[in-house]
């Protein structure tokens, strides 16, 4: 068993936050605080990530072994925002017992475009994976920039995300390449029908990295998902719309 890092903040039924590629639990922090007025939240650092230890292979299946682990023994609501969107469906999937509840923002089972299927151009991906070896600071930085450059503060919240970034040294490149791997080969489309728990999709409408109609696409597939999409937000909406997110939240519990 690997250690996880987790940061835990109120009372109440249990609601597990699990952040996206190259984050932490820090980038969490002021929305996690807010949520703990209505719940028990748990922070996790995925694996390689953070304060916790990574896991070999890295691969969606390890990298979802490991978290159960810290999750709590009861059921309990998973929250997952990017990458741990597909961790969060990956984790309800092959333990339904421990997952009670979903809520996926900023989300996608099949994050690039396929055939029909919209989302992030497969050549973006292959960019950072390239350029993560040539300029590592530079390609964060970038990555960073997407989330939040087409709100008008974006300059405000590109400050806050670095900020939380610095908190902790930056996983290493086998681990940013390993979740760039897990981003552009997972396809949990059949795993997201065949879920029967509560589903809650959040999107913000000016998100440059998840197609809104990514998210559309999700409730045709799967109808009896509730469906969100927030006005003005963009990839990061627990930054940009915090009290809008927790209201829709509160809602879906």
């Amino acid at each position: 068993m690997i250690n996880i890092h987790k940061e835990v903040y109120g009372q109440g039924k249990p609601v597990v936050l699990i952040h996206g590629w190259a984050m932490h639990t820090g980038i969490w922090r002021k929305f996690a605080q807010q949520l703990a007025q209505h719940y028990q939240v748990i922070c996790l650092d995925l694996p390689g990530h953070g304060l916790s230890e990574s896991v070999e292979p890295y691969a969606l299946q390890q990298v979802t072994d490991a978290l159960i682990d810290a999750m709590p023994e009861s059921t309990a609501c998973v929250l997952g925002w990017s990458l741990g969107a597909t961790v969060a469906i990956s984790l309800a999937r092959h333990y339904p017992q421990r997952v009670n509840a979903l809520i996926l923002i900023a989300g996608n089972p099949r994050f690039v475009q396929d055939g029909h299927w919209v989302g992030i151009q497969p050549k973006l991906l292959k960019d950072f994976a390239n350029n993560l070896s040539i300029n590592f600071s530079v390609t964060l930085i970038r990555f960073l920039a997407l989330q939040v450059n087409s709100l008008p503060e974006g300059k405000a919240l590109l400050k806050e995300l670095k900020i939380a970034m610095k908190e902790c040294d930056p996983p290493v490149g086998k681990v940013l390449q390993g979740g760039l791997d897990i981003l552009s080969q997972t396809d949990l489309r059949d795993d997201l029908v065949s879920l029967n728990c509560p589903i809650s999709i959040i999107q913000g409408d000016n998100d440059s990295l998840v197609p809104v109609q990514a998210s559309l696409d999700m409730q045709k597939i799967k109808p009896a998902c509730q469906l969100n999409i927030i006005e003005g937000a963009g990839h990061v909406p627990f930054l940009s719309h915090q009290s809008q997110l927790i209201k829709i939240i509160n809602h879906f519990l």
